[in-house]
């Protein structure tokens, strides 16, 4: 087993942020919500206490077990998790006269290991209506700011530390060296998660476990199930059987593509053309939440009909990754839905599959470097994510095989234009969107009234928040001429300049 940092979730909204940043440092952590924390083991070298949207001095403020107070176990806590380490140990929180939110300047009060590298001055992340007025007995403040006494503070008999900031966002320009400092000096780890490492045990596990049974996998060219397939293959070869399914709405000719990719990798691949099942089934039909759910149900009953047809399979593969998990049981259960997942609905119950699930322990940017690790080639790896339901909730409004044609020209002139100018891998996720308006334009002598096509590129680290790439003007003017010229049936093309939020990534 390895070393492990245990990550008390309040609900905080970076709280995923803070595992991905103990995960930079190779270092094995888990997030569990604050009301159901598991027993402590020799593995858990220390623990975080995340931040909150809650106030430590309202009624129903997430209240925690903290035995793990009497143990011999480092712990941290950040913004909420420091003012409810105050308050559980005779300290006084109240109500701040003015909510502190934004960039502020760490004056260095007394010499620490928490603090140790960092600069006096050194800029943090605040985001807090609450402020600790009184501290604990047996307490010492550590560091402060212009606006609160109380910027960092420790329990001076044992190794307890709490900072009112957020050192796991990028504008504490630390906090990587706090979080370092923390599980590395204070709490002994050595660092030993690596994707070396996890590619060892990860095959070996499923070598064990699964034996010589059958798995089948659905397979969508993606990042997430080709990496899980890559693990799957290299501990049970042959018996690993994929199924990658053409719904219709994938990019252009990538169907043809992605299944030569991977039966050139030697992974055993079926491919199902069900885009005339697909496209039939939502013709007519306009609202996007509609169009997820027939083309998960349609999805599942394609896949059923193909693994029925395997013989003897005891397994399903799936490409579930940690924040899939952390969502499932996240504080407050599974949140408010925005959107459904591609998968919708799950898989029939009477498939009686045992889940095997490489990946749900990593985040997405790990899944990348694990990936590489096994050598996935680089037209996977490097792909932008794509939504499950493909270019059906790309195009806005009723979806017939006209308008899919027109976009995925659009699309693939847009994504092709991106690789030859070397911007691709400077961006997280880009497409074309196809909008249900009709504009008048002018071509040759004659007047137009066609469609409207908007370009969407962002640049982001997870996909949970994300910026519009300020793409050069050269290149929109480029694949705007190349669109209008080349795409019969547009004359108008647009460029999204919205960030996320407020705006989300994709229109549906």
């Amino acid at each position: 087993m390895h070393e492990q940092i245990l990550i008390v979730d309040f609900g905080s909204q970076f709280t995923q942020l803070i595992a991905r940043r103990i995960r930079e440092l190779n270092i094995y952590c888990e997030i569990h919500p604050f009301n159901n924390l598991p027993e402590l083991n020799d593995n858990i070298k220390g623990i975080i206490m995340s931040g909150s949207p809650a106030s430590c001095t309202q009624p129903d403020a997430p209240v925690a077990n903290l035995d793990f107070m009497n143990m011999d176990v480092p712990v941290l806590g950040l913004c909420y998790g420091a003012q409810y380490l105050a308050a559980s140990n005779g300290g006084v929180v109240e109500k701040s006269n003015h909510r502190e939110y934004g960039r502020a300047n760490l004056t260095l009060v007394q010499e620490s290991k928490l603090l140790e590298g960092i600069s006096d001055g050194s800029q943090v992340w605040m985001s807090h209506g609450d402020t600790i007025q009184t501290m604990p007995n047996g307490t010492e403040v550590l560091a402060k700011t212009d606006s609160i006494p109380v910027a960092a503070y420790r329990f001076t008999h044992k190794e307890v530390y709490a900072v009112q900031f957020h050192p796991e966002v990028s504008h504490s320009l630390d906090g990587l060296q706090l979080l370092g400092n923390f599980t590395k000096k204070i709490c002994g780890c050595t660092g030993d998660w690596t994707p070396a490492h996890f590619v060892t045990e990860s095959v070996d596990f499923y070598k064990e476990t699964i034996g010589k049974d059958k798995v089948i996998m659905g397979l969508s060219g993606g990042v997430d199930s080709s990496v899980a397939a890559f693990i799957l293959d290299k501990a049970i070869g042959g018996n690993l059987i994929g199924i990658f399914v053409n719904n219709g709405l994938l990019r252009k000719n990538e169907y043809e593509e992605v299944l030569e990719a991977y039966k050139g990798l030697g992974l055993n691949v079926i491919g199902v053309d069900a885009s005339e099942l697909f496209l039939g089934r939502l013709k007519g039909v306009v609202d996007p939440e509609t169009k997820r759910k027939i083309i998960g149900n349609t999805f599942i009953e394609v896949f059923d009909v193909e693994a029925s047809k395997i013989k003897d399979a005891k397994w399903l593969g799936q490409g579930t990754i940690y924040p899939d998990v952390i969502e499932s049981v996240s504080v407050n259960g599974p949140s408010a839905t925005i959107k459904s997942h591609h998968n919708v609905g799950g898989l029939p119950d009477d498939m009686e599959l045992q889940l095997a699930e490489p990946l749900r322990l990593l985040f997405k940017d790990e899944v990348r470097r694990i990936g590489a690790e096994l050598g996935v080639p680089k037209i996977i790896l490097d792909r932008h994510p794509f939504p499950g339901p493909g270019l059906a909730i790309r195009i806005i409004g009723d979806i017939h095989e006209k308008n899919v044609a027109i976009l995925q020209d659009a699309d693939a002139i847009f994504i092709n234009e991106m690789k030859e100018q070397g911007l691709y891998n400077k961006i997280w996720q880009a497409g074309a969107i196809f909008l249900p308006i009709q504009s008048v334009g002018v071509m040759g002598d004659e007047r137009t009234y066609e469609n409207v096509i908007a370009l969407r590129a962002v640049t982001s680290v997870d996909g949970m928040t994300a910026d519009w790439a300020d793409l050069p003007h050269s290149f929109l003017a480029t694949v705007s001429n190349k669109i209008i010229n080349q795409v019969k049936g547009i004359n108008r093309v647009v460029y999204d300049i919205s960030s996320k939020p407020p705006a989300t990534i994709e229109w549906e």
